[in-house]
């Protein structure tokens, strides 16, 4: 079983992805496609009159703020747009492609957060009306039914809370979560980088190899999104995910060469 999450950032080459998806699945390969829509929700919350607006927490990590008008946005781009290009695309190369959000049949369910602790301008604030959570449990049944039946999902957050509510949840993470839930032998995570970097400014700098034993001491070289990668990838190996790879998704055979080696192996 291969997981591969796909970022939303700016210059993902869909065609490449679905391309190799196609190959991988016309190969006999059991495969969920997990993807983004960041910078669509960017554009989208900018044309609509409300400008994306992002928060840190206590902890550094940084995240979209979700309030109920920002979270029919988000269900816009993620679920109204990218999850139908991706399935649009995938049957039109033969593969019989299934979009559903976290939401739908509870595939994704975690809770939401009563409050979040962030800092802006230097000040801490309690946000309380944030719809944002954590996934924690997959409802592996209903995919495996799909699996089973030549079905191949194409997963993208929003997730759904235990108390039934719409929820934003990171796309890295729940991934993680996912290729742990079906023991998946390897999660490729793609982004519009080419993996863990020393210098974000040079591609040249590129982590290639990791011991799960010393993730830790490569969490500050991650920045911005990448952080939430390299959070996911530790929490999927903790949870017995053999392989993790931090790979580039501008490139072609995006999947291809993650598998074969191209990136940031996590072991």
């Amino acid at each position: 079983m291969i997981i591969v999450k796909v970022g939303g950032g700016k210059g993902i080459a869909l065609e490449a992805v679905c391309q190799d998806v196609s190959a991988l699945v016309g190969r006999g390969e059991r495969l969920i496609l997990v993807h983004g829509a960041s910078h669509e929700t960017n554009v989208l919350s900018t044309a609509l009159g409300k400008p994306p607006r992002f928060v840190t927490s206590i902890s550094g990590v940084e995240s979209r703020y979700t309030d109920r008008d920002t979270l029919d946005i988000f269900n816009m781009a993620y679920v109204g747009k990218m999850n139908k290009r991706f399935v649009e695309r995938l049957q039109q190369l033969g593969v019989n492609a299934v979009g559903l959000c976290g939401a739908d049949g509870r595939s994704m369910e975690g809770e939401r957060k009563a409050a979040i602790k962030v800092i802006e301008n230097g000040k801490r604030k309690v946000l309380r009306d944030d719809f944002t959570g954590r996934i924690e449990k997959i409802n592996t049944d209903l995919l495996t039914l799909l699996l089973d039946h030549g079905y191949t999902p194409v997963l993208c957050p929003p997730g759904l809370s235990y108390e039934s509510e719409i929820i934003n949840v990171d796309g890295d993470r729940a991934a993680a979560v996912l290729a742990a839930a079906f023991k998946a032998e390897t999660l490729v995570i793609l982004s519009n980088v080419p993996g863990l970097l020393r210098d974000v400014n040079d591609p040249a700098s590129l982590v290639h190899k990791i011991d799960k034993a010393h993730m830790a001491s490569y969490m500050d070289l991650a920045h911005g999104r990448m952080k939430k990668k390299v959070m996911g990838a530790a929490e999927a190996l903790a949870q017995g995910v053999g392989t993790v790879i931090m790979g580039d998704a501008r490139i072609e055979h995006p999947i291809q060469q993650a598998l074969q080696g191209q990136g940031t192996v996590i072991r």
